[in-house]
């Protein structure tokens, strides 16, 4: 038998295709959704309102919002730093200069960059 042949037989054999990548998904750790509170939905609305009032500014803001996952329930937060270049109240998402694009619903957090005590109030 050719050595070629032989080696053939202790070839690995993966009779579960796929399984591998299977217990890796199941195995990827997702978070759930935090669901705010009222007095949190209201803080968030005024930030919201005031942005929109400075969007032509295009200030600096940081944003943690929830992404969904495509493949299992749950989903990951994500904080990004960027400057707005609009807020579409009729599809509530926010677009970011960098043509990021997050849904209103699902912002969780804004903070300014750069200290403007006309926007945050303080």
């Amino acid at each position: 038998m050719p050595i070629a042949e032989r080696a053939a037989q202790f070839s690995p054999f993966a009779a579960l295709t796929g399984y591998g990548d299977a217990v890796k998904e199941t195995a990827r750790v997702t978070d759930e959704k935090i669901e705010l509170d009222e007095d949190a939905k209201e803080i968030l609305d005024e930030k919201l309102r005031r942005i929109q009032e400075q969007t032509e500014e295009h200030p600096e803001i940081e944003i943690t919002y929830f992404q969904p996952d495509d493949r299992k329930k749950g989903g990951s937060y994500i904080t990004i730093t960027g400057c707005i270049k609009k807020i579409d109240q009729s599809k509530m998402i926010m677009t970011m200069q960098d043509k990021t694009e997050i849904s209103i619903k699902d912002i969780i957090e804004i903070t300014w960059k750069k200290k403007m005590t006309d926007i945050e109030g303080s």
